[in-house]
């Protein structure tokens, strides 16, 4: 069996071959390809996961490309997490809206904008290439915006085992799992919504619904924990929203704070990607494997200390992995999610997990194919949506119109239409404004050149 990762100079990557490691036999797995068109940096982590690579214990072969016809051919999973533009391109995403008095974020309004017209005429091309070369792969998308992305592929390619993931869902059931001291193979979320945009119903557990129990224990604690929003916001919904809904619910508030730090996320990931890879190439002049392990380590810990503060003003969870040698489950961020995944669509014990898939009728309101974030049942070779029904008003409202964006926004990448691109951005709800949009779409086209796509 073959895993292929298209983006696998990526920081994340370490840690996904760390979880592939320890579960190798699970997964029967007998080659992992990882491709990058940035061969110096695949080099580059490739040192830093040597470890893995030369342990006696590791019993698959690991190869590394830049040709994405090497990678792909033959592979049953293919993992998408590229950036189109790098880093670089995150900083202007967030830093031209920001500029213009508008809220700067990498999946989210505006960015997730820049970043989805990016990145799906790539997606698309590496879909074509697969039909080829490995025509009964699934794809799993890590890509961010991952329910775009995943919805342009279904749209537009005739691709159907593909699904989207984010490990969001995943870490506020790992966390609601602590509060309760309970098993978080025990535990389902009634959840719904997009991706970076849903909702938590209801928590059951022992047959019971924990959630009432939970919101009445809220005025006392002060805070709703790992996330950053008021009890009494929480407590009028009477259910948990997902972080990225801060961005909604509080948007003067974000980007009061991002202003005021004076650095974007962007630009703060930025830094210290470039210390890491610093230290990383010093490190591996001399030789010093464990220097390189431990400047990584090093690294993940400030970026999970950091994240979402700047946007905040507070210090939140993490939801990514805060160490490498953590053998547990739960806490393997993406990886875990991905890799739960292809156990079950291998024929391991079906699962529940929570994924971005097509609606299939799942949630009342919403069209068959629009690409939902919900339960799914999933099983040897099958992803089962699992029914949502109705839900509040403001929810399927904010919803639908976010999820037009999203059609105008795939559209636009797919037709290079100037026009449908100036309307997605001005109907999205947290730029909302014709002039405002065309002074941020100019920017990205001025700023982006060569990796945004010639709009006409």
């Amino acid at each position: 069996m073959k895993i292929t990762i298209i983006g696998a100079a990526g920081v994340r990557t370490p840690l996904i071959l760390r979880s592939i490691l320890r579960r190798q036999d699970k997964l029967g797995i007998d080659e992992l390809a990882l491709m990058d068109i940035d061969g110096a940096r695949l080099e580059l982590i490739g040192a830093l996961t040597s470890s893995i690579e030369n342990s006696p214990t590791t019993k698959f072969s690991i190869s590394r490309t830049t040709d994405p016809k090497a990678a792909l051919n033959g592979a049953d999973f293919v993992i998408t997490t590229f950036r189109v533009g790098g880093i670089g391109s995150r900083v202007i995403d967030e830093r031209v809206p920001l500029d213009n008095g508008v809220l700067g974020q990498e999946t989210t309004g505006a960015g997730g904008f820049a970043m989805g017209v990016r990145s799906i005429p790539v997606m698309l091309d590496y879909i074509h290439q697969m039909k080829a070369l490995c025509p009964g792969a699934w794809l799993i998308n890590f890509a961010n915006p991952a329910g775009m992305l995943t919805e342009a592929v279904i749209r537009n390619s005739g691709w159907r085992r593909v699904v989207g993931i984010c490990d969001g869902p995943a870490s506020m059931q790992r966390e609601i799992a602590n509060l309760l001291s309970g098993n978080i193979e025990e535990i389902y979320l009634d959840y719904f919504g997009l991706n970076h945009l849903g909702w938590i119903r209801r928590i059951l557990y022992h047959n019971q619904d924990q959630l009432p129990s939970m919101l009445a224990l809220l005025p006392s604690l002060g805070e709703v924990p790992g996330l950053p929003f008021d009890p009494q916001l929480v407590a009028g919904l009477g259910m948990v929203p997902n972080e990225y809904l801060y961005y909604y619910y509080y948007r003067s508030e974000a980007i009061h704070h991002l202003l005021q730090a004076g650095l974007s996320r962007g630009e703060q990931i930025a830094r210290l990607n470039q210390r890491l890879f610093d230290q990383l190439r010093m490190a591996l002049d001399k030789q010093d494997l464990h220097g390189m392990e431990s400047a990584y380590q090093a690294y993940l810990d400030e970026r999970n200390d950091t994240y979402m503060a700047a946007e905040t003003g507070k210090t939140l969870f993490a939801p990514v992995t805060k160490s490498v040698d953590n053998h547990a489950e739960p806490d393997e961020g993406y990886a875990g999610v991905a890799l739960n995944l292809i156990e079950g669509l291998l024929g391991g014990a079906p699962r529940v997990q929570i994924l971005n898939v097509p609606n299939h009728q799942a949630i009342i309101g919403m069209e068959e194919a629009e690409v939902v974030e919900i339960p799914t049942l999933v099983s040897h070779d099958r992803i089962q949506p699992l029914p949502v029904g109705y839900i509040p008003d403001h929810c399927l409202g904010l919803m639908k119109q976010v999820k037009h964006f999203e059609h105008l926004t795939i559209e636009a990448a797919i037709e290079r239409s100037y026009q449908k691109a100036l309307l997605a951005l001005t109907t999205h709800p947290l730029v909302g404004d014709y002039s405002i949009a065309k002074l941020i779409l100019d920017g990205y086209i001025t700023q982006h050149q060569g990796y945004f796509p010639d709009l006409h």
